[in-house]
């Protein structure tokens, strides 16, 4: 029988109690302990932590970018990638007090295959209704879930688009596809309308937080499309009048989903604006890196607040550059799609982009 022990987090003084075949951040998750995490396979160190207390942890597989040896013998860990076998005590470096609290326990659930349709040459818009009795999943505009794929053990992580399942009974996805993806390649070449799929969630803290008055800077690109979406649609859902942009980079004009529907946004939803850039195209609207093209339009973000979502080379570029440009660190939320690791390492575990 696996043996569970007791994991407190401080600041904040809550605990919970850890089976030892769970990692730490699963753990939580499960008991609705809303913990600061992206990628969960160990690769981007949203939910690196210091140990206090204990040390008899053993972890999974992880990318030593995420967590290197030399922080691993001064006492950090990865919670997603942690197990406990004994007491610990964990300090969060990373954690948001609004939101921590406020988390769903996650479910597992079958979903049936509504629509799988093209909205640019290599993204497909996935939509899902839920089965069974109980019509609906909770979870806030912005998490994501995790789809097994059919026929293996490996299971996906991909953000909703909308903003609830509670009327509809669907959820709906903006999947990438990526030759030899795990799950895009099934996606685009097995599954079909009528089949089910499993998924467990809802995970992630890429929510919209409650701040008044504060300007909003989205940054997305590619599927990072999906969860500023559901943001935007629970923004006008809701009638939020904060000041908003969206910077949205694409390579070519075929490249560009939603276009129509995020330019309908600007005259029902007061104070916003989408600007969408091309990096690989001359067209009637902005060209270059979207970095760049922020740059040029925001030369003083102080007081915003920002959300970027989408490859990691994209995140990577815009946090420094948000701060620069005056965001406080602690208001740039940031969800940073994992890719195939490195072959060269191995302590990196494969994972695909949401």
């Amino acid at each position: 029988m696996t043996g569970k022990h007791v994991v407190r987090f401080e600041p904040v003084g809550i605990e919970i109690e850890v089976a030892e075949d769970q990692t730490i951040l699963r753990a939580a998750a499960e008991q609705g302990v809303m913990l600061m995490h992206g990628c969960k396979e160990g690769q981007c160190a949203s939910c690196k932590s210091f140990v206090l207390g204990g040390d008899d942890i053993e972890h999974d597989r992880y990318s030593t970018f995420a967590l290197p040896d030399y922080e691993l013998d001064e006492g950090y860990t990865l919670l997603c990638r942690a197990h406990a076998y004994e007491d610990l005590t964990i300090e969060l470096l990373n954690y948001d007090e609004e939101m921590i609290r406020s988390g769903l326990p996650i479910q597992e659930r079958v979903a049936e295959v509504v629509a799988i349709t093209p909205v640019t040459h290599d993204l497909r818009h996935l939509v899902l209704k839920l089965t069974g009795d109980d019509g609906e999943l909770k979870f806030f505009p912005g998490q994501y879930v995790d789809i097994a794929v059919p026929g293996t053990e490996a299971s996906r992580s991909f953000s909703m688009a909308n903003t609830s399942s509670r009327e509809s009974g669907q959820l709906e996805f903006v999947i990438r596809i990526y030759p030899g993806g795990t799950f895009s390649e099934f996606l685009d070449q097995q599954l079909k309308v009528g089949d089910q799929l499993e998924i467990t969630g809802p995970f992630g803290v890429f929510t919209l937080r409650d701040n008044p008055g504060a300007r909003i800077v989205f940054v997305g690109g590619g599927a990072g499309m999906a969860p500023i979406l559901s943001l935007l649609r629970t923004m006008a859902e809701r009638g939020i009048e904060r000041q908003a942009t969206y910077y949205y980079g694409a390579r070519k004009q075929q490249d560009l989903c939603f276009h129509d529907e995020l330019q309908a946004l600007q005259e029902t939803l007061p104070g916003f604006r989408y600007v969408p850039a091309l990096s690989e195209e001359e067209w009637d609207g902005e060209s270059g890196l979207i970095t760049d093209v922020v740059r040029k339009h925001e030369p003083n973000l102080k007081g915003a607040d920002a959300y970027v979502c989408g490859p990691p080379p994209m995140v990577e570029a815009a946090l420094p550059l948000l701060e620069g440009l005056g965001v406080v660190p602690k208001h740039i939320y940031y969800d940073k799609f994992t890719t195939t690791g490195d072959a060269g390492d191995p302590k990196v575990l494969e994972a695909e982009s949401r």
